[in-house]
């Protein structure tokens, strides 16, 4: 597959950083000595999401910069934070850029680790890439990994059988709803009880139009339910040079489109948005959200935070099951911090004292299947946020599950794309875009932003 944002330039530097840091392929870890670990690791992110949980999780972490830019550690050395959007493909722009320049940048200035989602993880764990170290190189065994979601391990396994990443959560999804809604019009909030009136995708609208008739609104966005049809598709977005539209892509444009012309849903342009976040908070009518565990942390809890609503929320299964998202760590090829960077990353990822204090403090699913399974049988285990339920009793079927094989590296775009397109068909009375012209929006702005492929195919 031809790759435009990581080339073969880009390939071949970062080959001779890796001979140049590992000594001809020897590693730190191997029967070479260790050279001396830099004092500046630098770390790319998109957001302060794993930022903050390392900050507060980290053992090594003895304070801030005022602006939270460094994370200073015990030991003397800074952790530098390079934080740009994920949006539009701007952070893997920067990324690429800059790991372009690993092989010729100063020891202080090289990127030591960077952060991957699941809709592009591929692109970088790709061996003939070379931008990220295997973790056996680290020093990483499968002892050390072994608690972890088989699926976390299996979507950065690159071609060669080596793992190149590890992620601190997993993220089947849920449905997330407001207890005070669904008492005022099911007669009860109780998660059981929800989750019969979501069981399946009829029971779902029959329940939506009752929401209505209430003079609430069942969701948010048309982009609250995408990830429930995306993943749920027959094949990746891309087959060889041709972006390839799913059926159930279709059935999601077809049911969005209803939805939104019936006030199903808000209307809402996106997710991420001023408006979205207005939909999670006190004065809302909106009354459920398609969501992982960390969207309890990273979008209803923000919004909620010393209001009345901060524990008006419940979790209950979706009508469908599906996944959304994933952070995953990556060493990256050239790094002059091998230890601290092996450090993080079983700490962040495989240190069972972290992973609970990440279930019980961010509400987030941990990585470590046992614990989690642990804490859903757990009567004692719950959050705040929803007064006190065990939102991982759920989700700990779903995470044994999850399957990325339909996932390719250039989902961030078909994502984005093809949502920006049908988003503006959803509104066509205001926008003027019919049906046939979001397609054909689609087919520019995906061909523009990956000019390697070269058509698109829409089922019959």
């Amino acid at each position: 597959m031809k790759k435009k944002r990581l080339c073969l330039v880009l390939a071949m530097l970062m080959l001779v950083s890796m001979l140049a840091a590992c000594g001809g392929g020897e590693t730190a870890t191997g029967d070479t000595p260790a050279a001396e670990e830099g004092k500046v690791i630098n770390i790319y992110v998109w957001n302060q999401e794993f930022q903050e949980k390392f900050n507060d999780c980290y053992p090594g972490v003895t304070g801030t910069s005022s602006d939270l830019s460094v994370t200073n550690l015990e030991d003397g050395t800074e952790v530098h934070w390079i934080i740009n959007p994920n949006q539009d493909g701007v952070y893997q722009d920067k990324l690429d850029e800059a790991l372009g320049k690993q092989s010729s940048a100063p020891a202080d200035e090289k990127i030591d680790m960077f952060l991957v989602e699941a809709d592009y993880a591929l692109k970088y764990v790709d061996p003939d890439v070379g931008v990220a170290m295997p973790i056996s190189q680290l020093g990483i065994t499968e002892a050390d990994i072994a608690n972890q979601y088989d699926y976390t391990l299996e979507a950065v396994t690159g071609a060669d059988g080596e793992i190149r990443a590890l992620s601190y959560q997993a993220t089947p999804g849920m449905l997330v709803y407001r207890r005070s809604i669904a008492k005022a019009v099911l007669g009860t909030d109780e998660p059981d009880a929800v989750a019969e009136a979501v069981a399946d995708w009829d029971a779902f609208y029959e329940t939506a139009e009752k929401v209505k008739a209430a003079g609430y609104v069942m969701y948010s966005s048309t982009a609250d339910t995408y990830r429930v049809y995306s993943n749920n598709t027959s094949a990746p977005w891309v087959d060889g040079t041709a972006v390839v539209v799913d059926q159930n892509m279709m059935n999601w444009v077809a049911r969005s489109k209803e939805d939104t012309d019936n006030g199903i849903n808000n209307n809402v342009g996106g997710q991420w948005t001023d408006e979205w976040n207005k939909d999670m908070g006190p004065d809302s009518r909106v009354f459920c959200f398609f969501l992982p565990a960390w969207g309890l942390s990273t979008c209803i809890q923000p919004n909620v935070k010393d209001t009345a609503a901060a524990q008006d929320w419940a979790v209950c299964a979706a009508p469908q099951a599906f996944y959304w998202g994933g952070t995953w760590l990556v060493a990256a090829a050239g790094t002059d911090n091998p230890e601290h960077v092996k450090d993080i990353m079983l700490k962040m990822t495989a240190d069972t004292d972290v992973l609970r204090t990440l279930a019980q403090e961010y509400g987030e699913m941990s990585n470590d299947q046992p614990l989690m399974d642990e804490l859903a049988q757990s009567p004692e285990f719950g959050i705040d946020l929803l007064a006190g339920q065990n939102y991982l009793g759920v989700l700990s079927e779903g995470a044994a599950n999850i399957s990325l094989a339909n996932v390719s590296p250039y989902d961030q775009g078909c994502v984005e794309e093809f949502q920006n397109a049908f988003g503006d068909y959803f509104r066509e009375a205001t926008t003027g875009v019919t049906f046939e012209k979001a397609k054909a929006n689609f087919e520019t702005a995906i061909l523009e932003r990956y000019p390697e492929l070269t058509e698109v195919r829409w089922p019959e």
